[in-house]
């Protein structure tokens, strides 16, 4: 189920972070999208996630990026980065 594995980051000051394993466990154990894709999502530590096939990376940034802001993680000048890393 979760065959890939995405590093998520952002960038503040200049500099990338990796995403505390609280922002990554808020999003996926909340389903506010109504997009059952999201469920095969897994926070393993800070910056790493594991997900599924049938998870676009693009919409899942968007909607990381999305939730981040609402809960007043990501600073509006931050961007969110994410990965798929090589298998392996």
């Amino acid at each position: 189920m979760f065959s890939r594995k995405v590093r998520v980051e952002y960038e503040a000051g200049g500099q990338r972070h990796p995403c505390p394993q609280k922002w990554l466990d808020s999003f996926s154990m909340r389903n506010f999208t109504n997009a059952p894709m999201f469920d095969d999502t897994l926070p393993v530590s800070d910056g790493l996630m594991e997900i599924g096939s049938r998870v676009p990376l693009n919409e899942l940034k968007e909607k990381m990026e999305d939730w981040f802001r609402r809960k007043s993680y990501l600073p509006k000048a931050s961007e969110l980065r994410v990965t798929e890393l090589a298998p392996g």
